[in-house]
């Protein structure tokens, strides 16, 4: 009986300093498994993308939730994010796991970029030599903090892939926001097009933070009884490793300020 008094003090003491796997998130014990991940044929980020998707729970224990003025305890993630050894974005202090659409995105976009370093053998706090500073100021553009900001263009000014132009281009786990004629907009991961029966498309399947919690959804263009407007569709991709591009932090808009 003793013995295994002394067992559990000490498992649980071994608890508190390295941590079990039961205090674990859902979405990390899913990317703590080993699994094969295929790269497409143009080595873009979307099959990391995708696998990490697929570890987010839909059944709504992942809550949606955005309040003004809780910017400083809370940045939309489910948890918080550390690059170069510091919190860039943070997860709610009431521990429920919950997000809103945009920092959903840039979590499963942080998530996806790590877990690829990983597999290629590099360091997964190397963002194509992202400084921390670069890493904020490229979320907060992903955020729309200011005029024109999108992911789409936080991808492309800093260097890790490019603007998809030609709709019939996207494909699923590109990473994409929209705006709807009521005047709200949504942050969301590409899935497919809706189209009819000729093939035209008239709204689009996604993947993100709403209002039910973490799931997909599906949403029409306005001109196809929905709310989405096709003038407003921004849609990014994060290349191939080998392709990013240098870039020029001054000639980036600083969103810190």
């Amino acid at each position: 009986m003793r013995k295994l008094i002394h067992f559990s003090c000490f498992f649980f003491i071994i608890c508190l300093v390295f941590g079990c796997a039961t205090s674990q998130t859902p979405v990390e014990k899913y990317l703590s498994m080993s699994c094969t991940i295929k790269d497409d044929e143009e080595g873009s980020l979307n099959p990391y993308v995708l696998h990490v998707i697929k570890g987010y729970p839909t059944d709504g224990s992942y809550p949606y939730r955005w309040e003004k003025n809780e910017y400083d305890i809370y940045n939309g993630v489910t948890e918080d994010l550390v690059y170069q050894g510091r919190v860039v974005a943070k997860g709610h202090p009431n521990k429920t796991l919950c997000s809103n659409c945009c920092g959903l995105t840039f979590e499963i976009f942080f998530r996806s970029m790590r877990l690829r370093n990983i597999r290629k053998g590099l360091d997964p706090s190397d963002f194509n030599s992202m400084m921390w500073d670069d890493l904020f100021n490229m979320m907060l553009i992903w955020f729309i903090v200011g005029k024109g900001d999108s992911p789409r263009e936080a991808i492309d000014y800093y260097g890790l892939g490019t603007k998809i132009m030609d709709w019939e281009q996207a494909k699923p786990g590109d990473f994409m926001d929209i705006s709807r004629n009521n005047g709200s907009g949504h942050s969301v991961i590409f899935i497919e097009w809706v189209r009819d029966a000729k093939g035209g498309i008239t709204g689009l399947k996604y993947f993100s933070s709403n209002s039910r919690g973490v799931g997909y959804a599906t949403e029409y263009f306005s001109d196809s009884g929905g709310k989405v407007m096709r003038e407003h569709i921004h849609i990014g991709r994060v290349g191939r490793i080998e392709d990013y591009r240098a870039f020029d932090r001054t000639t980036i808009p600083n969103r810190n300020t």
